[in-house]
């Protein structure tokens, strides 16, 4: 069983950057690839980037792309979401997820594991 911890959430003005982290424990984690995923209110849970097992692959949703990077740890359990040139349309609340697989997936079905979430929220 996986436990994934985020942190870093929080207030931040458009224009500006914010990184947020998941920690992951209880399971050997160069097993998993790992991708984050938001949720708006009113809105289904998308996809934003993922990472594989080695970091060697990312994959990121297009509203994602050139803005933010995803990266890994695995020397300390960890994966990163650096966002930069934040928009109001980023707000969301921001889950870390685990996939047993090496690939970076971006589908929510293929992730077995899912923390409680961060909340970011982008002022105008």
């Amino acid at each position: 069983q996986v436990q994934l911890v985020e942190s870093g959430g929080g207030l931040v003005q458009a224009g500006g950057s914010l990184s947020i982290s998941c920690a992951a424990s209880g399971g050997i984690f160069t097993t998993y690839a790992m991708g984050w995923f938001r949720q708006a209110p009113g809105k289904e849970r998308e996809f934003v980037a993922a990472i594989s097992w080695n970091g060697g692959g990312t994959n990121y949703a297009d509203s994602a792309l050139g803005r933010f990077t995803i990266s890994r740890d695995n020397a300390n359990n960890m994966v990163y979401l650096q966002m930069n040139s934040l928009k109001p349309e980023d707000t969301a609340v921001y889950y870390c997820a685990a996939a047993s697989r090496w690939e970076a997936p971006s589908h929510g079905f293929e992730y077995d594991y899912w923390g409680q979430g961060t909340q970011v929220t982008v002022s105008s």
